[in-house]
């Protein structure tokens, strides 16, 4: 008789599934602020991404013989690393009610918050190490903006400043205290009305046409302008196994789940970092 792993002992069928990162930690930060460009395992292999520094275009006259241009050819290495989490709990918890739903959701939660942590503040490795890779707030060259205050000009000349560069925006990442002095900005002193509107009935935060993103892994009162076509990033599967093994003689289970990620910028004076005023005198 042919076997089937769906009415086969648990021994006889895979232990680890994968999702997709887009169903599994939908909200991070690196899947909407970056281009994927793969995946890859191992902490020693890297992605090679190569891009070319526009050379030049002029006019010549008719007939006149049109001299080379000479782009520069670079790249730059994309490394990951990997996220994990194990967690044990008894055999009675496991199996009781909603134990592994609920475990699902916290494994979720706990893997994109420090995805998100790594993809803004990670700190750049020591070399030789070459991961985790730097977050973004960590890497040279970003343009750095002035202080948000009173109005949007600083943030303005920021985007203005990035667009000149060559750069197309395509988000705002901003920390949730930071997000709410924005959201005090008054159209003039003494006045009621919000500069970015009631925010009431919102159906997307949006800051100068760009949408907004807010997020804990930000410091207090700062934001980043991106634009996700000068990030590439590496992303692999969020791998999540089960085994009653490892803790036999306790009767408990162990869950692990697992993520390897990692990102570069190609282009970091298309990234942009500002501040926000706290309204503290």
């Amino acid at each position: 008789m042919a076997g089937f792993t769906t009415n086969s002992d648990k021994a006889w069928s895979p232990d680890i599934t994968s999702f997709a990162p887009v169903e599994a930690v939908k909200n991070a930060l690196i899947l909407e602020h970056t281009t994927n460009l793969g995946s890859i395992e191992g902490d020693e292999p890297a992605v090679r991404v190569a891009y070319v520094d526009d050379a030049s275009a002029t006019f010549f006259a008719e007939g006149a013989t049109i001299s080379e241009s000479d782009p520069g050819l670079a790249e730059v290495l994309v490394h990951t690393g990997k996220i994990a989490q194990l967690i044990r709990l008894s055999r009675e918890q496991y199996v009781t009610g909603n134990t592994a739903t609920e475990m699902s959701a916290s494994v979720s939660r706990a893997i994109t918050r420090k995805a998100d942590e790594a993809f803004l503040a990670q700190v750049a490795p020591t070399s030789p190490a070459v991961t985790p890779p730097a977050g973004v707030l960590n890497v040279t060259g970003i343009e750095a903006g002035g202080e948000v205050t009173g109005s949007l000009d600083a943030l303005i000349d920021l985007v203005a400043a990035l667009e000149a560069n060559g750069g197309v925006p395509t988000g705002i990442i901003i920390d949730p205290v930071g997000w709410a002095n924005l959201m005090k900005l008054k159209t003039a002193t003494g006045a009621n009305t919000g500069l970015l509107g009631a925010g009431t009935n919102d159906a997307q935060r949006m800051l100068l046409d760009l949408p907004v993103t807010v997020s804990a892994a930000m410091s207090a009162n700062t934001g980043l302008v991106i634009d996700k076509s000068a990030i590439v990033s590496a992303l692999g599967t969020v791998n999540v196994a089960t085994s009653d093994q490892i803790y036999f003689n306790s009767d408990s289970i162990g869950v692990r789940a697992t993520w390897r990620i990692g990102h570069n910028i190609v282009k970091p004076d298309r990234i942009g970092s500002f501040t926000i005023d706290d309204g503290v005198a």
